[in-house]
């Protein structure tokens, strides 16, 4: 009898266990897609009007998950970037960047590896553009913090993958950024890109 309740006992706890599942699954793929196409938006919004073609590493992703008949949702979890908030952040940023651009190639600010902007040298600036590179930093980090956050509770994600999702769209800003501009790598150190 002892040896029955003690068999029990473990198949109850062994089925609570089972059915407490706590999920983990962090999206970064779909947030890397995402960042990808929000910078590019942000930095050539020109280019977005082209419907852009599937790129080689999704296409082959499909193929093996159709060939594994793995079911989508167990592959990658689509994220909302098309919210109400979200459209205005990214036309917020759009706006922004383009103003920001003629300093990017001046050397005067750069991508960080944190998911912002920062001011790096400013000595070849007169009072006034001194002045807008600062607004306009001020303005394009304080839209990238509400979309980081908006991205975060839209997709009812963790608070602690806020830093993960800023990780993320670092490496999208910094890739996206230009020949010449200054981007901040993973080691603090600053380089030409």
């Amino acid at each position: 009898m002892l040896k029955r309740i003690r068999h029990l006992t473990l198949s109850v706890i062994i089925f609570a266990a089972a059915c407490v599942t706590i999920n983990v699954y962090f999206p970064a793929a779909a947030i890397q897609n995402a960042a990808d196409k929000i910078a590019d938006e942000v930095t050539n919004p020109k280019e977005q009007k082209q419907e852009k073609k599937q790129d080689i590493k999704s296409q082959i992703f499909e193929k093996l998950r159709d060939v594994l008949s793995v079911p989508k949702e167990a592959c990658a979890q689509e994220i909302d970037v098309s919210t109400p908030a979200i459209r205005n952040i990214r036309k917020s940023m759009r706006e922004n960047f383009q103003q920001l651009r003629p300093f990017y190639v001046r050397g005067s600010v750069g991508e960080n590896n944190k998911g912002f902007v920062e001011i790096r040298d400013t000595s070849s600036l007169n009072l006034k553009e001194k002045a807008d590179v600062t607004r306009l930093v001020e303005q394009i980090n304080k839209d990238r913090t509400s979309l980081y956050a908006e991205i975060v509770r839209t997709n009812k994600l963790e608070s602690s993958s806020l830093q993960k999702v800023q990780g993320i769209f670092a490496n999208s800003w910094r890739k996206k950024s230009q020949p010449g501009w200054w981007i901040q790598n993973d080691d603090g150190d600053w380089e030409k890109k």
